[in-house]
């Protein structure tokens, strides 16, 4: 089924470990945040892995190294190479470097996993706008990152290079909280300069066509904790999507998805991967999944029944989606989270 028009979310008779031959994991929210792993994750993943699902780690986070990235993951459990990992900075790499010749000098704004990626596709980071680039490239630097650094791009952008940034999330989840993400660091350069970058990282197709080139799914499923990252990076790549509570998204904010945000599946954590999804259907004016029946009358939202928490949560999905039509549904939800302990 296409991304396009979704009213409900869509269940599965299979397991989605069997269903899809690749999960495509979001890291921060989904198998870690703050460097712990999420609840459930470690063991979930390790079941999904034996059972013949082939597992690839997809971030915007361009701070670190593929290398390092697996090294974490395998330190918490999560078997993982190098080659398993794919980063926003790989993909604003080949968008860079599919403008510029080899050899060509960036200004870098990021870590080592920017400058890293830089390299691989014969292209030389330098530090200062004085150093004579053609282009900036703009990643998550990490809490560290001063200042300056900021100051030198738009230095550069305001004399006229082109600017590129790893990706646009405003936010990133940590051990303490949510912190600014590399999104907010582009927000400071764009009010200095007033120029526009050109974006790779998810949801924009620079990110799903490095995703694609280096995994070669036939059945990608994305599993990720963000609406407009993850999920719509998934309808943009017209494949499907599961979405987990253990990051940024709430019940609220996904009741209130606008199309291209709506997932295909959702679950309460990485556990989802190892089993089936129950069926939501119409009912009445309505729409039921598992012990619940949800539906809109008169401005409200109704919740009736018994059962599963995250049942009821599918059944309001599609009862504030098909409410919302193309648009977002913008009727208050808060009691019927309440009700669901979400």
């Amino acid at each position: 089924m296409s991304q396009t028009g979704r009213t409900m979310p869509r269940g599965s008779e299979r397991a989605l470990n069997e269903a899809y031959d690749t999960a495509l994991l979001d890291l921060d929210g989904v198998v870690y945040a703050g460097g712990a792993a999420i609840e459930h994750a470690v063991d979930a993943l390790a079941e999904a892995r034996d059972g013949g699902m082939h597992l690839a780690y997809v971030t915007n986070n361009a701070l670190r190294t593929p290398d390092a990235v697996a090294e974490h993951l395998t330190e918490l459990g999560v078997p993982a190479e190098a080659t398993d990992v794919i980063t926003s900075a790989q993909a604003v790499a080949r968008l860079v470097s599919d403008q510029l010749p080899q050899g060509a000098k960036v200004l870098v704004i990021g870590g080592e996993g920017l400058r890293v990626a830089l390299k691989e596709r014969g292209l030389v980071p330098v530090e200062s706008a004085d150093d004579d680039p053609v282009a900036v490239v703009q990643g998550y630097g990490g809490p560290d990152l001063t200042w300056s650094r900021f100051a030198e791009a738009s230095y550069a952008i305001n004399r006229g290079l082109p600017w590129f940034a790893s990706n646009v999330d405003l936010t990133i989840p940590s051990g303490r909280g949510i912190a600014p993400g590399n999104g907010a660091a582009v927000e400071v350069v764009r009010i200095a300069t007033g120029a526009d970058p050109q974006v790779a990282g998810k949801p924009l197709p620079p990110m799903h066509r490095e995703t694609v080139l280096r995994t070669g799914a036939e059945r990608p499923l994305v599993v990720g904790d963000r609406l407009d990252t993850d999920i719509e990076g998934a309808f943009n790549g017209d494949v499907d999507s599961l979405l987990v509570l253990t990051g940024v998204t709430d019940g609220a904010q996904l009741l209130a998805a606008k199309p291209e945000h709506r997932p295909t599946f959702v679950d309460a954590d990485l556990r989802g991967l190892l089993t089936g999804q129950p069926e939501v259907r119409a009912k009445g004016d309505g729409f039921e999944c598992g012990g619940w029946t949800a539906s809109v009358t008169d401005g409200a939202f109704a919740l009736d029944g018994d059962g599963e928490a995250m049942d009821g949560l599918r059944a309001l999905c599609a009862a504030a989606w098909s409410h919302a039509g193309d648009g977002v549904c913008d009727v208050d939800a808060a009691k019927v989270l309440e009700r669901l302990g979400l």
